[in-house]
């Protein structure tokens, strides 16, 4: 999985009410949705799609998008 299509997965597991532009460079806990549901989410689709267990310290550890998919490519 390429770093666009983890970021379209990312989004759909977070379900963003209105648009949102992420990028590779997008820090994770500055997200206007971020909240214990979207963790929750990103959780869940980190499992599906890479089978890693990922953490609330890990997201915290990776701080941006690139960091978190570095994290499921390792």
């Amino acid at each position: 999985m390429d770093i666009s299509a983890f970021i379209e997965k990312f989004i759909e597991a977070i379900d963003f009410a209105e648009p949102v532009e992420i990028t590779p460079d997008t820090v994770i806990a500055e997200l206007d949705n971020w909240d214990s549901l979207a963790q929750l989410g990103v959780i869940v689709m980190i499992d599906i799609e890479f089978s890693k267990t990922l953490t609330a310290d890990d997201i915290v550890t990776c701080r941006t998008v690139q960091g978190l998919y570095n994290w499921a490519q390792g």
